[in-house]
């Protein structure tokens, strides 16, 4: 039997559909290495450079030797900064060794769902969700069910479709707010709808992802689970990181604080995968979120700025109707006018992936379709890029669903 063959290849990847958003970066790619105008607007990164105080935090780690092998999930130094962040933030109480940091937010996330899941199990996710949500519950033998908050909730998951989805099966719901892909953010007051549900249901955990906390617009406030609902404390992971707010997507440090078990469950299995998460990086989110601050609000006024300019825009195309979103800095329009139209190319546009794919062929500009986050027909927009880029771009998508016949 040749080791290509797919036998050789373990079932679990069978329950793991390849990501969505990869064949429209690939095509993004091909074209501009044709040499056509690209403008991608598909980046879930800032475009603003690490803060000063931060790269010179990890040069002097560098400096210092600080580039051994460190305690499996974090330096005690980094966690009793997460501590004081949670409770300066969130008036959320952790020692340090209910806290576990990880190589990026994303496996904090994958060592939870590791340490927990059995076949069987039930994973609650409102979708629109980040596409990578649905496939590390299945590669960790769970079931993810999605609930579908549309346009009309304001993409928020109402507390009465979360009843509805919660079985005796059900042992996560996964909480994004502000959300990737929409931007959408819960109040407290819908945060609280949704922790009286669960109250109901002690055998239901929270799993927060609050990647994008920092980043909220106009008198929008964040709050998260355990702190709308102190009663949840002992049920609920709350992850973050330091990759969006702090410009620091290739630094790669995630944490996450919970109850003692499941972080040292966690940490059990980081330790059989990857052990440590970066030593200089680790000192340099120290710096992070010990710091210096301000910059926050300066970056904040410039997505502000942007996506105003943005929803604007995408709002004047006919066919597109955007929303306002209160935080992150994705937009995700509807493109419910555009269906059944066709391009002056000659492609039907059906379904929001065709829209997204002849979007990019015909004008250059990339966006990620609708169907990748678990809701249609929409599309995902980064106004994570220059104000020049973006205007260019919406022109462009104006044009587009103008010449739609």
């Amino acid at each position: 039997m040749s080791s290509t063959s797919p036998d050789f290849l373990s079932k679990t990847l069978s329950r793991v559909k390849p990501s969505p958003t990869i064949a429209v970066s690939n095509l993004a790619a091909d074209l501009k290495a044709a040499g056509k105008d690209v403008i991608g607007l598909g980046a879930g990164e800032p475009d603003f450079d690490t803060p000063e105080s931060i790269k010179e935090a990890g040069i002097a780690a560098i400096n210092a030797g600080k580039t051994k092998y460190t305690s499996v999930d974090g330096i005690i130094e980094l966690k009793q900064a997460i501590c004081a962040k949670l409770e300066r933030d969130n008036a959320l109480s952790y020692a340090p060794d209910q806290v576990t940091v990880g190589t990026g937010g994303k496996q904090i996330l994958y060592n939870a769902l590791m340490a927990t899941l059995n076949p069987g199990d039930e994973v609650i996710i409102p979708a629109p969700y980040w596409v990578s949500y649905p496939d590390m519950v299945l590669l960790a033998g769970g079931t993810p069910v999605p609930v579908a908050a549309g346009i009309e909730t304001g993409f928020k998951m109402t507390p009465e479709q979360l009843e509805a989805a919660i079985t005796p099966k059900t042992k996560w719901l996964i909480f994004n707010s502000p959300s990737n892909p929409t931007g959408a953010g819960y109040s407290a007051s819908e945060l609280k709808g949704l922790t009286d549900v669960l109250l109901r249901h002690p055998h239901v955990w929270v799993m927060t992802d609050d990647m994008y906390e920092h980043l909220v617009f106009d008198d929008f406030k964040f709050a998260t689970p355990a702190e709308v609902e102190p009663a949840l404390y002992e049920r609920t992971l709350t992850c973050n990181g330091v990759s969006k707010a702090y410009a620091m997507t290739g630094w790669r440090i995630g944490y996450a604080a919970g109850p003692k078990p499941l972080i040292a469950a966690m940490r059990k299995i980081q330790s059989q995968s990857t052990s440590n998460p970066c030593s200089v990086s680790q000192w340099a989110a120290v710096e992070a979120l010990n710091g210096p601050q301000e910059f926050l609000a300066s970056n904040n006024e410039i997505f502000v700025r942007r996506r105003n300019l943005v929803v604007e825009m995408l709002n004047a195309a006919e066919g597109i109707t955007c929303p306002k979103p209160e935080g992150a800095f994705y937009v995700y329009p509807d493109i419910s006018g555009c269906l059944g139209k066709t391009t002056p190319a000659g492609t039907t546009i059906e379904n929001d992936e065709q829209f997204a794919t002849a979007l990019l062929e015909e004008t250059g500009v990339a966006v990620v379709f609708g169907a990748a986050f678990g809701l249609s027909p929409n599309f995902r927009v980064s106004y994570a890029t220059s104000d020049d880029n973006l205007k260019e771009a919406c022109t462009r998508i104006q044009n587009f669903c103008a010449a739609l016949s």
